[in-house]
């Protein structure tokens, strides 16, 4: 039986008071008997956790009373066991490493699309204005191996820092057509096209909530295999169910 109910969760919002914020998280962590980590920066908020359902409502409503994390963006899913073995929360100078001072999502979100109009520009075979549509992979080379959508753009890299030399040497390719980037929850994508952006690729966007929000919403059309996840379930299908079914293995 699937009782256990996993969330991934971020928000980028300036926060002031890191460490007050992250104490108060790992209350209300330890008070529902929460696993998982969150990750806390000047930036705003990364979470993955686990527990049963009233536990983890229980802290999204705790989490939720703090204005700058109301009505935050949650995608849910569910387990037969709790795959972290351990609550982390940690003070960070950054929720996803980048290293790019000039990136500033906190401030404004890169332009994003939709679940749906993703699906219907890859069944037209390009998108509202005619052109044609790439799809761009952000994460690393061991994520990748599980499943990526089908025709993607993929690199050989090992970590997010390691994907703006890599855009460049396609750059060239990329000209004139519309760039569409994703990755597991959308995350790295509020980086990611802000970069592209400033490098001079114009029509560019991120996939709403990442491969799992998409997931959500269309299942696996236009997907091919698993998405790889930070916990024992190892990658989740397109149903949302978990490769490993029973921890241990």
């Amino acid at each position: 039986m699937q009782d256990i109910l996993n969330i991934a969760s971020y928000r980028f919002v300036a926060i002031a008071d890191v460490d007050a914020v992250a104490v108060r998280v790992k209350e209300s962590c330890e008070r529902h008997e929460l696993k998982g980590t969150v990750l806390v920066s000047p930036e705003g908020i990364n979470i993955f956790l686990a527990g049963t359902g009233p536990g983890i409502h229980g802290f999204l409503t705790e989490l939720q009373s703090d204005p700058r994390f109301d009505g935050i963006a949650v995608k849910f899913s569910r387990s037969s066991f709790v795959p972290f073995k351990r609550l982390r929360v940690k003070r960070k100078r950054e929720i996803i490493t980048y290293r790019d001072n000039r990136l500033l999502p906190e401030n404004g979100r890169a332009p994003s699309v939709s679940p749906e109009t993703l699906a219907q520009w890859l069944d037209r075979g390009c998108d509202d204005a005619g052109r044609e549509v790439v799809l761009l992979d952000t994460r690393n080379a061991e994520e990748v191996i599980y499943g990526s959508f089908e025709g993607a753009l993929t690199f050989p890299i090992t970590k997010f820092t390691e994907l703006p030399e890599a855009v460049e040497s396609r750059k060239e390719a990329l000209a004139g057509k519309t760039v569409v980037s994703f990755c597991t929850g959308g995350i790295r994508c509020e980086k990611s096209v802000l970069r592209m952006q400033a490098d001079g690729f114009p029509d560019c966007y991120q996939l709403e909530g990442g491969i799992l929000g998409y997931f959500e919403k269309m299942g696996g059309k236009h997907y091919q295999g698993r998405c790889f996840v930070f916990d024992d379930r190892i990658a989740l299908g397109p149903n949302l169910d978990p490769l490993i079914e029973t921890p241990g293995f």
